[in-house]
């Protein structure tokens, strides 16, 4: 084993961890999962047999990751959000050929006790505010607020709100990295560091 698990962890056989992950205290990996490198689980996660976790990523207390949810690299789900995998469940029927698939690309940020409703797609780097539940596609760099979550700026990839306009055109550059970015027609691009 070239990852650490605390002896509280349990680990169905079958479960695939990469190197220098970490699992932490209660949590439960069931048999079918599959994660990545340096991935830290934290107290009291949950993790599915249909999911897919990247290098890097940073899941906190209390999250469960349920079936069909893609986490792409470097993605941090903060403590205690919630995921989703059916939209309309009941406990009376039996809707598990109604999962719908859910997917956070490469550094997303899912804050703390947000919602992430099933069958979306979290953008590159976009930032889910804290508390905030989430129905529909969000954007790359996008930054998301309230219930239900409405688009109100942009981040960059260190994770520093842009002075951009929501729609149109315009550009920015991160202070921290230098990296400039440029906004049309929605769509927010890194186009790298300015020399």
């Amino acid at each position: 084993m070239e990852y650490y698990c605390h002896e509280s962890a349990i680990v169905d056989e079958g479960a695939k961890i990469g190197n220098d992950s970490r699992v932490w205290h209660f949590t439960h990996i069931c048999s079918g999962a599959n994660i990545g490198k340096s991935v830290s689980l934290g107290q009291n996660v949950f993790i599915g047999n249909k999911v897919i976790i990247g290098d890097n990523c940073k899941i906190q207390n209390n999250v469960s990751i349920y079936d069909n949810i893609i986490l792409e690299e470097g993605v941090f789900c903060g403590p205690s959000m919630v995921f989703t995998n059916v939209y309309n469940p009941r406990s009376l029927i039996n809707r598990k050929d109604q999962y719908r698939d859910t997917l956070v690309k490469t550094g997303a940020t899912l804050g703390a006790n947000c919602t992430i409703v099933c069958g979306i797609t979290i953008g590159k780097y976009a930032f889910v505010g804290a508390g905030a539940v989430v129905n529909k596609d969000v954007p790359d760099y996008a930054l998301m607020v309230g219930v239900p979550a409405q688009h109100i700026g942009w981040m960059s990839e260190y994770g520093e709100r842009l002075p951009l306009p929501l729609v149109g055109i315009g550009s920015a550059t991160c202070p921290h990295t230098g990296s400039r970015y440029e906004l049309s027609d929605g769509t927010l691009t890194n186009i790298g560091t300015m020399k």
